[in-house]
């Protein structure tokens, strides 16, 4: 019998419990390690050239550069992001994570350095108008694997959950129908909706502002101080501002 997902990374955790503070491991080594899926623009994700790019790799710029370190990327997908950085596979994930109670029993996190709320996508003919998940009884909803989303659609009993790898695959299936309505990030849906010719539009919000923060491993408070300087530091000269308004045209980088 599998165990819960929660109580393997609760252990896996535990096994580095009693390591040196992060801080001093990444300032020996001169490189900050930090996974994100690649493929979640305008978040992350690879340019033609292979390079990545996007608000969460800036910021990982910003947060490394501050630090004195070099960066090293690390890209997974989303499904098995959480219990790479519980095996110690890389030092922090940014890639839009968000903070809730059940991952902060494994993982500590940095202050939010982004903000936004689940948001509904449909098909531009779509005359539905929902406005909360619970009259999508019966449909069928994409949403992100392992994602929040994912969590907040299954949460809801009688809709049918589909799971993507990726925001492009899951906006491609509800064009062609084969989904009634995606569920994703309201700043993502945004840049899609910005960037993409496909016959899709806004939805309604359907659930409260989410925090994204930076997980790593517990039991590293130098870590967590440095970390948060760093974001506060980048808050108050105006950095954070300037990568939102890049990416977004909006600060996003604080709570609405």
């Amino acid at each position: 019998m599998r165990k819960p997902l929660i109580a393997l990374l609760l252990a896996a955790a535990t096994l580095h419990a009693s390591a040196a503070d992060l801080l001093q491991t990444v300032k020996a080594r001169g490189t900050l390690k930090v996974a994100m899926e690649g493929v979640y623009p305008p978040f992350n994700f690879k340019e033609k050239n292979g390079e990545l790019a996007g608000y969460d790799v800036d910021v990982a710029r910003l947060v490394a550069s501050k630090l004195g370190l070099k960066l090293e990327f690390v890209t997974s997908e989303w499904a098995s992001i959480l219990a790479g950085l519980a095996s110690n596979k890389y030092d922090v994930i940014i890639s839009q994570v968000g903070i809730n109670p059940k991952r902060e029993q494994v993982f500590d996190f940095s202050s939010p350095y982004i903000y936004s709320s689940p948001m509904l996508i449909v098909r531009k003919d779509d005359k539905n108008n929902w406005t909360e998940l619970a009259q999508l009884k019966g449909k069928r909803v994409g949403a992100g694997q392992g994602s929040v989303y994912e969590m907040q659609a299954k949460a809801v009993p009688g809709i049918e959950v589909k799971g993507y790898p990726a925001s492009a695959e899951q906006m491609q299936d509800l064009a062609l129908g084969r989904i009634d309505a995606a569920l994703n990030d309201s700043l993502i849906a945004a840049y899609m909706l910005k960037t993409t010719k496909l016959p899709i539009k806004a939805g309604a919000r359907v659930g409260a502002v989410e925090r994204m923060g930076i997980p790593f491993q517990k039991g590293n408070p130098e870590f967590k101080a440095a970390i948060n300087k760093v974001l506060a530091d980048a808050a108050a000269d105006g950095s954070l501002k300037a990568i939102s308004v890049k990416w977004f045209g909006v600060d996003v980088s604080k709570a609405p």
